[in-house]
């Protein structure tokens, strides 16, 4: 799976069409949309290099979407959180999305 950033105007189409507000109304199908997600989710489930148990990604997630399992698999299948044993982490080389937001792109 590519962990390269995309066209900032498709990334700023995906998460209009998949985020509202602060909720994750689907998870996309099309690998190329799920990345564009998990690339922003990463940035608002874990902060810089902090460690979380699966129960406190769990919770964090889920303010999300409910599907709690599915996005934790992606995020890690994705290289952006790394696992052992029942602890997470963001991986060293997931990007940073807090430090550039995705603007709204003008049409």
């Amino acid at each position: 799976m590519s962990g390269m950033a995309e066209d900032p105007a498709f990334e700023a189409r995906v998460l209009r069409a998949f985020v509202r507000g602060d909720r994750l109304v689907s998870i996309p199908a099309r690998d190329r949309k799920k990345q564009v997600v998990l690339r922003f989710l990463v940035g608002k489930v874990f902060t810089d290099a902090e460690q979380l148990d699966e129960r406190d990604l769990n919770m964090r997630l889920a303010l999300w979407h409910p599907d709690v399992a599915a996005l934790r698999r992606y995020l890690v299948d994705a290289g952006l959180a790394e696992r052992s044993g029942m602890t997470y982490r963001r991986s060293p080389t997931a990007p940073d999305e807090r430090a550039a937001p995705v603007a709204p792109a003008v049409e």
